[in-house]
């Protein structure tokens, strides 16, 4: 029948119904940090007494919202 080993099988199956799913991961952690890392630079421009724009900190805060959301999505259903 077939020669391929049963585990390597399963795992281009995965593949074939999710690619890049590990790049894109990757994407969204990478997004998640950098929306938290900007929020956080944020926060502390606002404690110090700055003026900032209010459409940027809901950009900020949207993305904090947005990007860990994806990443929750992402994650493998069958564990």
């Amino acid at each position: 029948m077939s020669k391929i080993d049963p585990e390597l099988k399963k795992k281009l199956l995965r593949e074939t119904k999710a690619p890049f799913k590990g790049l894109r991961r990757l994407i969204w952690a990478a997004c998640t940090g950098s929306a938290f890392l900007g929020i956080f630079i944020m926060g502390s421009k606002i404690l110090a007494g700055n003026e900032i724009e209010m459409n940027n900190l809901l950009i900020q805060i949207a993305a904090c919202l947005l990007f860990p959301t994806l990443f929750f999505f992402e994650r493998d259903k069958s564990n």
